[in-house]
């Protein structure tokens, strides 16, 4: 029987984490983090990590797990994520996977074999060599190389092309869990105010000294490409005015939202509850208990 886990995802700012906690004390669940940033010890105010608090009221995983000088790549996250479910659900309780980092999601989900014993730096850039290319362009990669695709996208042809290059081990190995899906959304306008929001709060908290911390001490390690760290770089080096600095935040921040949803919409298998709908958390939690005490079928 597979193990029973619920999935909270969406855009930054929507108010997964809120979710997250209600249905975990409801239901008895403990909280897997699914964020690629969250796992840094030292980057607290732009990851927007759980508070100490709310880590209090219900147990967290995969929250500051690695220093800021560290590498953490999808291989690292699965392999945590799938301990951490198992732990959880020896417990007896509910493994919820809280997050808006869509790659990670769908590699466990879909039961990625993401190559342990292969050099993830040559993956990597490898992945990021195909990503450069077209539709057509990697299509006629696939045929070239021979390549059988059962469904023909864009993702399955970088996927074929990477195994073709890397071996077998990077198949993928048949789903684990029977997983509930839920998205939050909200209208745009009112998603990119909810950003901007967060933005200006998190300068009250102490962002910019945070980023200073990060551009002086590791200017050049894998937790500076996110977003809400390197924006304020250029401002550093007196390239551009603390002002420009933060609408850079937001913009990009903005942009990042709607990456994510459209990875969501277009790549995985999720219900989306509008956030300001009536009755909305009445809704999940009806669907919550459907999942729960539905049986596996035969």
């Amino acid at each position: 029987m597979k193990t029973k886990i619920i999935v909270i995802l969406g855009p930054t700012a929507i108010g997964k984490t809120a979710l997250g906690i209600k249905l975990a004390k409801k239901y008895k669940g403990e909280i897997i983090s699914g964020d690629s940033q969250q796992v840094y010890r030292q980057l607290n105010i732009g990851t927007a990590k759980v508070t100490k608090k709310e880590q209090e009221e219900v147990k967290h995983y995969l929250i500051d797990e690695v220093d800021a000088s560290d590498n953490y790549s999808v291989f690292d996250f699965v392999t945590a994520a799938k301990k951490a479910i198992q732990s959880i659900s020896e417990k007896g309780k509910i493994p919820i996977i809280v997050g808006g980092t869509g790659l990670y999601l769908q590699s466990l989900l879909e039961g990625y074999h993401l190559g342990g014993e292969i050099n993830q730096q040559e993956l990597s850039e490898y992945r990021r060599y195909l990503s450069e290319f077209s539709d057509d362009q990697l299509f006629s990669m696939v045929e070239k190389e021979n390549l059988s695709i059962r469904e023909l996208n864009r993702r399955r042809a970088i996927r074929a092309l990477e195994i073709a290059k890397f071996g077998q081990d990077l198949e993928n190995q048949p789903p684990q869990y029977d997983a509930l899906l839920i998205g939050l959304n909200d209208e745009r306008e009112k998603l990119y105010e909810r950003i901007n929001q967060r933005v200006d709060q998190m300068m009250s908290q102490g962002l910019l000294e945070e980023a200073k911390w990060l551009y002086d001490t590791y200017p050049n390690v894998q937790a500076t490409k996110g977003i809400g760290y390197k924006e304020f770089f250029p401002y550093f080096e007196g390239k551009e005015s603390l002002d420009d600095a933060v609408n850079h935040l937001k913009q990009n921040t903005r942009r990042f939202a709607k990456r994510q949803l459209t990875w969501f919409k277009n790549r995985m298998n999720v219900s989306f509850f509008q956030v300001n709908d009536n009755n909305v958390f009445e809704r999940i939690e009806q669907e919550v208990e459907d999942f729960i005490n539905q049986k596996e079928a035969p």
